[in-house]
């Protein structure tokens, strides 16, 4: 593509340009790919050189900060030749006529009164519900005007018949026609890192987010308790660690209904013996005036668990979700002085499933263990006495109503992600 003013686009590989030929001939098209595939930079790239063509594009993701990165790239790409933009109303207008509007699959009214030539539906397997509705009420009818055409794209999430992204896919007489992308598709990645995956997750989770396929979550506990052990057992506390933390999921309701408020304590090797173990836990409902009074105590405990471990760096701190009572805690924390940090907001929004498929390699691998106290303690909290931790986590069913009470389950997701990192590099 060259003009006076010159717009570089990202060179594709086979499988890309092989589907991007068909946005062109079809009048729809639905994308169902595995992990670093590259379907998001196909997209972005069409969308780019669309515009600079003088067509106008719609872009419609989940949320806001989802677009927010994209919007950012396509901007970089087309720069020498935009005529304005807005980073608030997320809209890039061309000297050619063209341009690129994003809209958030949060608002069913996105795209109404609105014409477009093209149309991009990115990661749209992660709009649960609703999304059939939006197209078909929204966003189909601003192709009419110029009889354009519409991509759908995105990585399965379980065997959902209310899911539109599944209907497309797997409903012909819906008239989408798919292609299907397995993360070994991208001859940019490593072969042989990518052949390793198979034995690095789950044989659930290599299923769906790396061939790309439909997967009956249905019934199948997600953690194995068997792979946070060793023959059977679990692990005496180490002799030695690295640092020693806590995670703090907390709410401020009351009532057997709500959530608690659960703390988790870890064991961090970076060099040698068990990667992270999972030393205590505990889970309580407690009133939101009392909360600034518990964070002490859990300082208390991380110290604690830091001498008995021989912690090189000591205690590191406790991550708290920031947000409701967990604001409350950050500024109290700051206040006395307290070494405590607010969980990433990437990690946070990506939700209970998200976080599980995140962290899942990490515990398959055998790089997560519990300890024999936090495997044998159990306590009394809303009327049941239990291992809450292993009821929670090894309780755990993906594709199905997670209960609401599942406090430790976030503890459990946020503590791995946020000291081994996750598939996709915390």
């Amino acid at each position: 593509m060259r003009s006076a003013q010159q717009v570089k686009l990202e060179k594709l590989h086979t499988k890309q340009a092989e589907i991007g030929r068909a946005f062109n001939e079809s009048r729809r098209v639905v994308i169902r790919c595995g992990r670093r595939f590259g379907k998001t930079t196909l997209l972005e790239r069409c969308a780019s050189k669309w515009s600079y063509q003088g067509l106008k594009v719609g872009w419609f993701g989940p949320t806001y900060k989802l677009n927010l990165p994209t919007y950012k790239r396509i901007l970089r790409t087309v720069q020498p030749v935009v005529f304005s933009k807005s980073k608030i109303d997320q809209v890039i207008e061309l000297n050619s006529g063209g341009c690129v509007e994003f809209w958030t699959l949060q608002d069913e009214d996105a795209g109404r009164s609105r014409f477009y030539d093209r149309v991009i539906i990115d990661e749209a397997s992660l709009v649960s519900r609703g999304l059939r509705s939006i197209w078909e009420q929204a966003i189909a009818p601003t192709l009419l005007d110029r009889k354009g055409h519409a991509i759908m794209a995105g990585t399965p999430k379980g065997i959902d018949p209310d899911n539109f992204f599944y209907e497309a896919c797997t409903d012909k007489s819906l008239g989408w026609e798919e292609f299907h992308a397995p993360t070994a598709a991208n001859p940019m990645l490593d072969p042989e890192a990518v052949a390793k995956l198979i034995d690095e997750y789950p044989a659930l989770v290599y299923q769906q987010e790396y061939l790309a396929d439909f997967v009956d979550w249905n019934g199948a506990a997600f953690f194995s308790e068997d792979s946070m052990l060793i023959d059977g057992q679990p692990v005496e506390y180490p002799a030695r660690c690295d640092q020693v933390f806590a995670v703090i999921d907390t709410a401020l309701k009351d009532g057997l209904e709500h959530d608690g408020t659960a703390v988790t304590y870890y064991a961090r090797n970076k060099i040698e013996g068990v990667p992270l173990v999972i030393l205590d836990w505990e889970v309580l409902q407690i009133e939101g005036a009392l909360l600034e009074n518990w964070l002490p105590l859990v300082n208390a405990r991380c110290e604690e668990l830091a001498r008995e471990t021989n912690s090189r760096q000591g205690n590191v701190g406790m991550w708290v979700e920031d947000k409701a009572s967990g604001i409350v805690l950050l500024q109290k924390a700051k206040r006395k002085g307290l070494p405590a940090y607010p969980i990433a907001e990437k990690l946070v929004d990506l939700g209970k499933e998200g976080r599980a498929l995140a962290v899942s390699g990490n515990v398959h691998r055998g790089e997560v263990k519990f300890s024999r106290y936090a495997h044998d303690k159990v306590m009394n909290f809303k009327g049941q006495t239990r291992n809450h931790l292993i009821s929670q986590v090894c309780g755990f069913r993906l594709g199905t109503k997670t209960p609401h009470h599942m406090d430790l389950l976030d503890c459990f997701t946020y503590g791995v992600a946020i000291s081994l990192g996750d598939s996709t590099g915390w």
